[in-house]
């Protein structure tokens, strides 16, 4: 198995949410699974949706995968957002009139993506070999296909990991998004500070979002459970599933 991580970024984003507050539509701040894995689908060229009730093709194939995010460029877990409002003049759109919307927007979003990868699996090779290259069959986007997304060769990186030990003690530093369990109020712990870079630290923070984890096939639509990022050091970890420990930097990712 190998794991591996390519930093996934756009001018802007839209993952839209299900729900909307009148005619705001609302975008999740964090890419999450269901997203990236139509990305991983574009990049290896593989369906999308084409029947009405049935899955497309990248997710019966690459839904196995476990990936863990990260984001970059944030501030305290939050990206830059605009109001965009646009004016749809087409009749089948709307009976006589204009059909007016607004579209909270994602400004520079970026991610870096895990992804864990299976060397003797033939597709997850080919999507090996395109994301060391940052080649890609379709062009991938965030949320909106006047969003392309991209990467560069630059930003391919490979780890030396492990799986997390199930009697893991103290405080450890989760560098992903993860599967929020229990309260994290009483389990944090705020970063030591770096005593050469004190002008660098970051502010501690916790942000929290309920995201989409997978899809509930049943109801075909998302299945979404509590996730959340932060710079604490997180004590307690043992609830937490599919923790990664990064021997170089002795850093933690959770892959969903």
């Amino acid at each position: 198995m190998k794991l591996v991580s390519i930093d996934l970024k756009a001018d802007f984003g839209f993952f839209r949410k299900p729900d909307t507050n009148n005619t705001i539509n609302l975008s999740y701040n964090l890419i999450h699974k269901p997203a990236i894995l139509g990305i991983l689908g574009a990049v290896l060229g593989l369906n999308g949706y084409r029947k009405k009730g049935e899955m497309p093709q990248y997710y019966e194939l690459l839904k196995n995968l476990k990936i863990g995010v990260r984001p970059l460029g944030h501030e305290k877990g939050n990206f830059q957002k605009i109001n965009i409002k646009y004016t749809n003049t087409v009749g089948y759109a709307n009976k006589g009139s204009n059909f007016l919307t607004e579209e909270l927007t994602l400004i520079n979003p970026a991610y870096r993506i895990f992804i864990m990868l299976d060397e003797k699996d033939e597709l997850h090779q080919k999507l090996l070999e395109y994301l060391q290259e940052a080649k890609t069959e379709y062009i991938p986007y965030f949320g909106k296909n006047e969003f392309s997304a991209h990467w560069t060769k630059n930003s391919f990186q490979n780890y030396d990991f492990e799986g997390a030990k199930a009697d893991r003690s103290g405080s450890i530093n989760i560098l992903t998004v993860f599967n929020k369990k229990g309260n994290l109020k009483d389990n944090s712990e705020e970063p030591l500070p770096d005593p050469l870079n004190f002008s660098k630290q970051e502010v501690p923070f916790l942000y929290f979002e309920r995201l989409p984890k997978d899809f509930d096939l049943e109801l075909m639509q998302y299945q979404l459970e509590e996730f959340a990022f932060t710079n604490y050091a997180i004590q307690n970890s043992f609830s937490l599933d599919n923790l990664y420990h990064l021997k170089e930097t002795d850093d933690y990712v959770q892959l969903v």
